[in-house]
């Protein structure tokens, strides 16, 4: 029997280059989207490997649909191996721009909806006594990028939820991974909701200077999940700059943080344009 994986967000972006990559290895692979036409264009390309594939709209701010899921899956698949908490939004803009109803917005799909994925499918993981859990967050919520508050605090919530989760399930054979990739050329820019032009520029320049393309940071998180680190970080550079910020005095990492943002965000009088 194939190994099982189910992603969400797996249509485009990451989600897609994760499922494209266990395609390639020979898994089975399940993954639910909101775009249905994209999801078909992924679908197309994940049978070209000739693995068993499935796809399902879904939204992960309804439990209903991913609950769907899992029971389709226990049925046809007889079980899951790994369930990928990929999809997600951005939300930019200062403390005081950002409405109540943004954060909600994005707390609602960032946070909760990984704590649905996991809620979900864990029964099957403990009955099973075995499976793995990766959830996708960001190196932006360890680094603490400025007029990024709530996509952060979204992301920094999905850090604590996972690696809590470690602990938590580790004795039912179950182990949890978290990936925290730096910016790369995604299909984030797409759903990023921003209280200004000068805060949408951010998003593009972070995007347009990564390093690594959606493949390649892929290819590096699988290997970290193959292997159960529970903190996997695809982008050298940002994982040097955590250690960084865990170990010097924090008013010397502030000034090394502060000289590298000051490049990438926008100037004061940008951030008024509308």
């Amino acid at each position: 029997m194939n190994n099982r994986v189910f992603i969400t967000g797996g249509a485009s972006g990451l989600g897609q280059a994760l499922a494209l990559h266990y395609a390639r290895d020979g898994w089975d692979v399940c993954i639910a989207d909101l775009n249905d036409v994209r999801g078909k264009v992924t679908s197309r390309l994940l049978k070209a490997h000739g693995g068993k594939v499935l796809y399902f709209h879904a939204d992960v701010t309804i439990e209903a649909d991913l609950q769907r899921i899992a029971d389709a899956l226990r049925v046809q698949w007889n079980g899951l191996d790994l369930l990928i908490n990929n999809a997600g939004v951005a939300q930019l803009g200062a403390i005081d721009k950002v409405t109540l109803s943004d954060w909600e917005w994005i707390l609602n799909i960032n946070v909760l909806g990984v704590v649905r994925g996991c809620k979900v499918f864990t029964p099957i993981f403990k009955k099973q006594g075995h499976g793995q859990i990766l959830n996708i967050a960001s190196m932006a919520c360890l680094l603490d990028v400025p007029l990024m508050a709530s996509y952060n605090a979204s992301k920094a919530a999905v850090v604590a939820l996972s690696t809590t989760l470690d602990q938590e399930l580790m004795q039912y054979g179950i182990r949890v991974s978290v990936a925290c990739p730096s910016f790369f050329h995604s299909n984030l820019d797409e759903s990023v909701r921003s209280t200004d032009l000068g805060t949408k520029r951010l998003m593009d320049k972070l995007s347009a200077r990564g390093e690594l393309g959606a493949d390649e940071v892929a290819e590096r998180i699988v290997k970290g999940v193959t292997s159960s680190q529970t903190y996997i970080f695809p982008h050298i550079k940002g994982e040097c700059m955590w250690l960084a910020k865990r170990y010097l005095p924090h008013r010397w990492f502030s000034r090394i943080f502060q000289y590298y943002v000051k490049r990438m965000l926008p100037k004061p009088a940008a951030l008024s344009q509308d």
